[in-house]
């Protein structure tokens, strides 16, 4: 039995504008895209999307909030999964970074490092939108390590938020030379050092 869907149309016109502007701005940028665009591709007119919206960047920033909110929930999930190590939790989260960075659905991955060095420095709104993003990731990755350290299946020699830090920064950068590369070498690079800084600890 399926549950029933409790969405109102005002909430679908919103998820369509969001969805539609999200696949949109992962080819071409924030900047570059044009509002005419996204909503003749959402097939809404102009007074709906202000309606939602009061401006482009206040869009921009609604699409990071539903962007980081849906990566977190998936995140959430793989680190919950009691199946596997702690440490096999946390490999296995950088390697579908690296997976979906080879794959066509880079844009589920890519949005936050696209956007980064394009917006940071045009809308304070939404640098902020993805501090707070950004900060709340490294926080997932943090409470994973900790986890991994106590049951000592990683050594503890470096401070669980630390490292978390080290980490993220290490793989936003290798997602970055990856996009103007083009070449999946920095990545691969950043997964074998990942393996080595998530070192086994030994008893």
């Amino acid at each position: 039995m399926t549950k029933l869907d409790h969405r109102s149309p005002h909430h679908d016109t919103r998820e369509r504008i969001l969805a539609t502007g999200e696949a949109l701005i992962a080819g071409r940028g924030f900047s570059a895209l044009g509002l005419s665009e996204i909503l003749n591709a959402a097939a809404v007119p102009k007074g709906s999307f202000y309606h939602y919206f009061a401006s482009k960047e206040g869009f921009g920033v609604a699409l990071l909030e539903r962007y980081f909110t849906q990566y977190q929930e998936e995140i959430t999930a793989l680190f919950a999964d009691q199946t596997l190590t702690a440490r096999e939790r946390l490999l296995a989260y950088f390697n579908n970074w690296l997976e979906l960075a080879s794959g066509s659905d880079c844009h589920k991955l890519c949005l936050a490092v696209k956007l980064a060095a394009e917006v940071a420095d045009l809308s304070e709104p939404m640098r902020s939108a993805l501090a707070a993003g950004m900060q709340a990731i490294t926080r997932h990755i943090a409470t994973a390590i900790d986890a991994a350290q106590r049951e000592q299946s990683i050594n503890a020699a470096v401070p669980a938020a630390e490292l978390a830090e080290v980490l993220y920064s290490l793989w936003v950068g290798a997602s970055v030379l990856t996009k103007v590369r083009r070449d999946l070498q920095p990545l691969q690079l950043a997964m074998q050092q990942t393996e080595r800084l998530l070192q086994v600890s030994k008893q």
